[in-house]
């Protein structure tokens, strides 16, 4: 009893610990061109549907989310080799009867592949996709261990002005990931449109730091002011762990290097 007290006590220190530093200054560098090219080469974007065949949309780039009565969409994040992707969970807000769908870049070819809906949170706003497809171009966490602290330079991958928005900076800070943190909100000063849901928020070096979510406005009398966009990061122990456990169920091995 006295030997789980202590390390109780110990857990507890270490997280007062973490929680209680100081975020270290963030990085001098800002989004370039090579932030930019990793961030183009995995624009993908996610259709939520009742139709079966979406090549009547795909012309010499990607679509425009359709946003009709027809179909709804937003943008995809490829996390790992073998086609799994993060979107925002209320992209798929009408997913009742209607099939999602990822349109990824293969080959120099865009290719919409009927996804399989892994896990969703409407509190993290984020839902984990799956296609039957190798996903190489995918984005490389930042490490969890370590701080993003307000004022890191970023660009997002959102598929409506993910390529024209100038890079901007976190506007709060994103503490380490703990073993018992989960999915944790953060702010960037960069406006969103719709079809930017889901996209990627990207450091100077390319790696990713979480999802794009939502954006606020303040609305004084009838002019609105931009405030902040927000974006989600999950548990990516976790996720790795919920990808692991879908890889085990349907018989798929884990790709090498992952």
């Amino acid at each position: 009893m006295q030997g789980i007290t202590r390390l109780l006590g110990v857990v507890f220190a270490g997280c007062w610990i973490q929680a209680c530093s100081v975020a270290p200054a963030p990085d001098p560098l800002v989004p370039g061109p090579l932030a930019r090219k990793i961030v183009t080469e995995r624009a993908s974007v996610v259709v939520v549907t009742g139709h079966n065949d979406l090549s009547r949309w795909l012309g010499p780039g990607f679509p425009a989310p359709q946003n009709t009565g027809e179909a709804e969409g937003g943008s995809a994040t490829p996390i790992a080799a073998d086609g799994y992707f993060l979107t925002a969970n209320h992209v798929l807000a009408r997913l009742a009867g209607r099939k999602v769908f990822v349109i990824y870049s293969s080959g120099g070819r865009l290719v919409p592949t009927q996804a399989r809906v892994i896990w969703r949170s409407a509190d993290a706003d984020l839902a984990l996709l799956h296609i039957p497809a190798q996903t190489p171009m995918y984005f490389r966490w930042s490490a969890p261990e370590r701080w993003v602290p307000e004022g890191t330079g970023v660009i997002h991958g959102g598929i409506a002005t993910g390529r024209q928005a100038a890079w901007g900076k976190l506007s709060s800070s994103l503490a380490p990931e703990g073993p018992f943190t989960g999915a944790r909100k953060f702010k960037i000063d960069i406006p969103l449109q719709p079809g930017d849901s889901g996209g990627p928020v990207v450091d100077a070096h390319g790696a990713l730091i979480g999802i794009n979510s939502a954006v606020e406005y303040l609305v004084p009398m009838e002019t609105a002011f931009f405030v902040d966009s927000e974006a989600s990061r999950p548990n990516t122990r976790k996720l790795e762990s919920m990808m692991q456990k879908d890889r085990a169920r349907t018989g798929r091995p884990n790709p090498a290097g992952e």
